[in-house]
């Protein structure tokens, strides 16, 4: 039976999912819910995903939320597959789960921010953004990105010198960050090279605009 993932299309946990999928090329049935109309809130969703957000899977009979969680998950469940997203070596695993825990902690929280001001207010509720949020969220990123900077002027990815599932979660926010204030980006030469080698993987390339 083949894994099915729900999500909405342009949804970053959605993509985060979808992104390690391809990157491992694990076969996927995808079912789009429409969380503008509210279908993640829907009974029959809920049931698998009780707090009523997306990401899901459906893997033969089992259930799994959480974007991050079902990426170790495939990642260990396939080791074979792909790169080897998710480090065996206690030493290489340690350095990734700090690495997912900067991400989660330090990045996420101020780039969906910024997302959530300048993209999803207007898609999803028609309004404009704070712009007093945009600015603090803006500052509060680029703290933290000269953080990267200095991280990844001394390695390859956000792990050490071998891709991670960890490079692969920063993707969805770490992209629309780019495209709402390329400069944050730019200005800091070693993290724009990891984002651009990040985003010519084929396995973004083919999510990046939607399931």
């Amino acid at each position: 039976m083949v894994l099915t993932l729900y999500g909405y299309p342009i949804s970053p946990s959605t993509k985060r999912v979808a992104v390690v999928l391809k990157e491992m090329d694990i076969a996927f049935t995808f079912v789009p819910i429409d969380i503008a109309k509210g279908e993640q809130k829907l009974p029959e969703f809920v049931k698998n995903q009780p707090f009523g957000q997306v990401p899901y899977i459906d893997d033969n009979g089992f259930q799994l939320y959480e974007s991050r969680a079902i990426g170790r998950y495939l990642a260990a469940k396939y080791p074979a597959q792909g790169p080897t997203l998710l480090p065996t070596e206690l030493k290489a695993r340690a350095l990734f789960e700090q690495a997912a825990s900067v991400e989660v902690a330090n990045f996420d929280p101020a780039a969906l921010g910024l997302a959530v001001e300048k993209i999803f207010k207007k898609v999803f509720a028609g309004l404009d953004a704070d712009e007093a949020k945009v600015a603090e969220y803006t500052a509060t990123l680029g703290e933290k990105l000269d953080v990267y900077e200095l991280i990844l002027s001394q390695q390859t990815y956000v792990a050490g010198n071998e891709i991670t599932l960890a490079d692969l979660f920063h993707l969805p926010d770490a992209s629309m960050v780019k495209d709402i204030n390329p400069e944050l980006i730019s200005s800091r030469p070693h993290v724009a090279q990891w984002l651009e080698r990040l985003q010519a993987r084929p396995a973004w390339v083919a999510v990046k605009d939607g399931l």
